[in-house]
């Protein structure tokens, strides 16, 4: 008998045909919750969950006495109870890897886009205003030759800044929990504390993974730190920076400008300032929103549920206490 499992997620025909000619699978919209009360009769029997944004709670977990294991299709997890599903002796899969390259660009992008004030001036000759040659007051900032800051040096952070430093000529510096002393070869990437970092940097980038202790890691007194002529980049999660706080820095001339990619609140609410600046360039969490990087995700989610189901171990596993 083929083992049960629930998709709720974007996959594609390929892989939907994949999955159902190895076990007896439940497609649900997005939009309905795991734990309606109209599934638990399939929560009861089912072995694996595939989808983004998944709502695991520990009522869910309970109506699902069989479950084995949850592919998220994304490289974070911070909305999912790790603990409770290890405490179960239930795998939980990401996506790493396959979007490095793609959130990186994502970043760059908004180095760009900040710097050389892209949005504000392409709007600005939408609405007709360039009736001459601009003047300092909408100059930008070089990108090549500056200081870039990362706050974070994993895949992603590592991938931003081979950009910079090999593609604009940067000066890398890096605040980690640990040395890397290749990159440092490679990038000429110097380590160094965060408050050296923020004062150094003319680019502040976050790359860091959201947990108990990167929570509101940048606040006011960190924007302080920064150069009043420094650009803030955010590609991690919106709660590692307090949004009042960066507010604030910008409605007072603290820093220069912010590219963002995340928030506090998602969607960003329509009531806020951020909407309204011109010095900051918003996006709708893109970063690995391609086409090419999307279907990657949902095959290696597919690729992890169809192993750990099969008893094998997946390529990708968050608790690897559950496989040993």
């Amino acid at each position: 008998m083929k083992k049960r499992l629930v998709v709720q997620g974007r996959l594609s025909d390929a892989q939907l045909a994949t999955l159902n000619d190895l076990f007896d699978v439940s497609v649900l919209p997005k939009t309905t919750a795991l734990n309606d009360p109209d599934n638990h009769a399939l929560l009861a029997e089912v072995h694996g969950i595939i989808g983004s944004g998944l709502a695991i709670t520990p009522q869910l977990l309970d109506a699902a006495p069989n479950l084995e294991v949850i592919a998220t299709i994304s490289v974070g997890y911070d909305n999912l109870p790790v603990e409770e599903l290890t405490k179960r002796g239930i795998m939980l899969c990401n996506t790493p890897d396959v979007l490095t390259e793609t959130t990186a660009d994502t970043g760059f992008t908004l180095v760009m886009a900040t710097a050389r004030r892209v949005v504000e001036l392409a709007e600005w000759v939408k609405a007709g205003k360039w009736q001459a040659s601009i003047g300092p007051a909408l100059f930008g900032s070089d990108v090549h030759g500056k200081t870039l800051g990362m706050i974070g040096f994993g895949r992603i952070g590592q991938a931003v800044a081979r950009r910079g430093a090999l593609g604009f000529g940067m000066k890398v510096r890096y605040s980690n929990a640990s040395p890397k002393p290749a990159l440092e070869q490679e990038l000429g990437a110097v380590r160094c504390e965060l408050d050296e970092l923020l004062a150094a940097s003319d680019f502040v980038c976050v790359t860091v993974p959201l947990t108990a202790d990167t929570e509101r890691l940048i606040g006011a007194q960190q924007f302080a730190l920064m150069q009043s002529s420094a650009i803030f980049i955010n590609i991690a999660r919106g709660k590692v920076v307090d949004e009042s706080a960066l507010i604030n820095a910008l409605e007072n001339g603290v820093i220069q400008a912010a590219g963002l990619d995340v928030f506090e609140q998602e969607p960003l609410p329509a009531s806020s300032p951020l909407l309204n600046m011109p010095n900051v360039v918003a996006l709708p969490h893109i970063g690995s929103a391609t086409h090419e990087t999307r279907d990657a995700m949902a095959q290696r989610a597919v690729d992890n549920v169809r192993l750990a189901l099969q008893g094998k171990r997946p390529i990708s596993l968050v608790n690897e206490e559950v496989n040993q």
